[in-house]
């Protein structure tokens, strides 16, 4: 699925919310504004979280109190946070609790337009590091349980062979073959070197046994 960012501005300035939001799409980039932090929150279901860009001073809800409730409801997404003169120390606190840069105003255009880019890529490595774990899940769901005990040898650094040898092919859960037979009937068992032959005393030849040394 393609990444579709969506920019969320919120400040109780109108002028200046339509400002941002008139800069925001000469760059080509799909933008949602409210008029405070509370109106953003009531939209959160609905909203494609990409980025967001706040003012720091706001009646009633701050920005510094926009990105604790973030927190709390765990809400990952990229903040940028506005600033007046002289609110420096606010802005250090919002970054303390999750923003990702703040622009003291007046702000250039350029710069907040690098900063805004700059925070739709890492939300986009956030989306795509999702569905390569979405995707990894979903193919562990599908794997067998042999599959499972195999690959749990395997994180766990067992060697191959020995991994093979706790499978049930060789704790004999597997059906039994069929016995060879000579061409008279007679049952057949295996040498050491996969051949079958007949034994003297029950008619069935063994190979002779080698000393493994």
């Amino acid at each position: 699925m393609p990444f579709e960012a969506t920019v969320h501005v919120i400040d109780d300035d109108e002028a200046l919310r339509d400002s941002l939001t008139f800069l925001l799409r000469t760059a080509r980039l799909d933008v949602q504004s409210y008029p405070s932090a509370t109106a953003f929150l009531e939209a959160l279901p609905e909203a494609n979280l990409s980025c967001v860009i706040t003012d720091v001073r706001m009646p009633g809800m701050s920005g510094i109190d926009l990105l604790r409730r973030m927190r709390e409801r765990k809400i990952s997404v990229p903040v940028i946070v506005i600033t007046g003169h002289g609110d420096i120390p606010l802005a250090v606190e919002a970054m303390r609790i999750g923003a990702i840069d703040f622009l003291e105003k007046p702000f250039d255009d350029e710069v907040l337009i690098a900063s805004v880019k700059a925070a739709l890529r890492q939300k986009e490595g956030e989306a795509k590091r999702h569905g390569e774990r979405a995707e990894i899940e979903g193919r562990l769901a599908a794997l067998s349980n042999r599959e499972r005990d195999v690959l749990g040898g395997l994180v766990a650094g067992r060697a191959n062979k020995q991994i093979a040898f706790d499978q049930p092919a060789h704790r004999g859960d597997l059906p039994r073959q069929p016995d060879e037979q000579d061409a008279g009937g007679k049952p057949l068992r295996p040498r050491a070197d996969g051949a079958y032959c007949r034994d003297r005393r029950s008619g069935i030849e063994a190979a002779p046994i080698r000393d493994s040394q």
